[in-house]
């Protein structure tokens, strides 16, 4: 019996050369690189471990669930983005770019064995429900996550819409677990919302860059700018809200900045080993349509691309959002409000394998047009806000706090910017002015402070970030005209 697991062994050594030699053969042929030896003698260890499972594990294991596990292993050590996809993790991931997809609604990344949630996505049943980014879950209905690999979990949380998963939850700061009880839904990410929010001011928020996300944000600009409400006044200033926004569609990006900026103007950089990895994307329809359909931008209405704006981030602005909000900072087209982003400035590129599988491979940096890494570190607001009245800001996951994280090749270290200290003022004031004439004798302005679980309404009068966001861009008004 020995004997016959030996020479399995060796089959499989000779199996994996073989995939290998071919892979870079194949490879190297097409970047015109010399090949490098491989690992021989790692591939005879390889082969050992999988002998000693197949001879003496407890229980029987199939040969293919080993070496998917070993495939997902090797990814997933290398950083926290890197992944194999199974054939339902790939359809996945082809289907919520387009914008609809079955679950709960919330980006997840896994740390210490366990999930969390790196943004609740808008609209969804965990948003309602209160899930914030930073949460760890640590148990699904009855069973622990623990063991679990990340595609494991997805899968448990996915399912049919109405039926109810129970979530475990640990969150800094509460001195016990919360559990929250939610009924799944297919969720359809509207990913571009707008609205007046007085004459002469608009807000439009991106919640998720998809396929559509151009078009979608022109649409919203075309409504905004030609708003039968806004009693004949033109735009005079535009809050573009990313807060909360995980990323998504990298062209999609692109598309969004290309709406504010001048043509041509440099929106983002990438930088890997290959030469494909290696590229610059302008404001130009060639890099946000990737090669086909029609040119969007051509309709948006006058005075988008000079009307002043603010955009507003915080900790679970992520990838595409913080692409974007880069952008504009680095040309100086708006003025960045809020606080530190995630720091996700990874390229993930999507692999084809056969049997309708596939693999996420991280292959470069991205970098600003100035030339600022976003990696670990994120976009610092030009102005910090704090989330709350009284300079409290929701503890965040970010991505240098993930295990094995990508490194800033621009910075030694990584860290987050100070958050101001709150003022006097700021540390007592609570709550809402009894009456217009308080607010005015105490000179803030009438604001209600939410203080439920769930987070607030963007936009609305307990949106603190919005609110003096909104305050900014009418001082700004203010100063132009001085």
């Amino acid at each position: 019996m020995r004997s016959k697991l030996q020479q399995a062994g060796l089959v499989l050594i000779g199996l994996l050369v073989g995939i290998l030699i071919s892979l870079n053969f194949s490879a190297n042929a097409e970047k015109g690189e010399v090949a490098t030896a491989l690992p021989v003698e790692e591939l005879r260890t390889f082969a050992d471990v999988f002998s000693a499972i197949k001879q003496g594990y407890v229980e029987p294991v199939e040969d293919k669930k080993l070496i998917t596990h070993a495939i997902s292993g090797m990814l997933a050590n290398l950083d926290p983005h890197s992944a194999y996809l199974d054939a339902d993790a790939f359809k996945d991931l082809q289907v919520s770019t387009q914008g609809e997809f079955g679950g709960l609604g919330i980006e997840v990344g896994m740390e210490d064995g366990l999930v969390k949630v790196v943004s609740p996505i808008e609209d969804t049943p965990a948003y309602r429900a209160g899930v914030k980014a930073g949460d760890l879950i640590f148990k699904l209905d009855d069973t622990p996550i623990k063991g679990m690999t990340l595609n494991d979990a997805v899968k448990r949380m996915r399912g049919k819409p109405k039926t109810p998963i129970t979530l475990s939850i640990l969150r800094k700061g509460e001195n016990k677990p919360i559990i929250v009880t939610l009924l799944r839904d297919k969720i359809k990410v509207q990913s571009v919302k707008s609205k007046l929010i007085e004459p002469g001011y608009v807000y439009l928020r991106v919640t998720q860059f998809q396929e559509e996300t151009t078009a979608d944000v022109v649409k919203a600009l075309d409504k905004l700018f030609k708003d039968k409400d806004n009693k004949g006044e033109p735009v005079k200033g535009l809050v573009l809200d990313l807060r909360n926004d995980p990323g998504g569609l990298l062209n999609s990006a692109v598309g969004v900045a290309a709406a504010f900026l001048p043509p041509k103007a440099l929106v983002v950089s990438t930088d890997g080993r290959t030469e494909d990895a290696k590229r610059k994307y302008l404001a130009s329809s060639e890099d946000y349509l990737r090669g086909h359909g029609e040119d969007v931008l051509r309709n948006l209405p006058a005075g988008v691309q000079t009307v002043p704006m603010v955009v507003i981030v915080n900790g679970g602005s992520a990838s595409a959002s913080e692409i974007v909000a880069g952008a504009l900072q680095d040309h100086k087209r708006a003025v960045v409000v809020g606080t530190q982003t995630f720091g996700k400035g990874s390229v993930q590129t999507i692999l084809p394998l056969s049997n309708n599988t596939a693999i996420k491979l991280t292959t470069a940096r991205y970098y600003t047009p100035s030339g600022r890494s976003i990696q670990a570190k994120g976009i610092v607001p030009d102005v910090i806000v704090e989330e709350t009245l009284n300079g409290d800001t929701h503890e965040r996951l970010r991505e240098a706090d993930l295990d094995h994280h990508l490194q800033n090749d621009k910075e030694t270290t990584s860290s987050v910017a100070p958050a101001p200290v709150p003022s006097k003022a700021q540390k007592t004031a609570k709550g809402k002015p009894k009456d217009k004439d308080a607010a005015k004798d105490t000179g803030k302005d009438e604001f209600e402070e939410d203080t439920s679980r769930a987070p607030a309404e963007p936009a609305s009068k307990t949106d603190y970030q919005f609110n003096q966001a909104l305050n900014l861009l009418k001082a700004w008004q203010i100063i132009q005209k001085k």
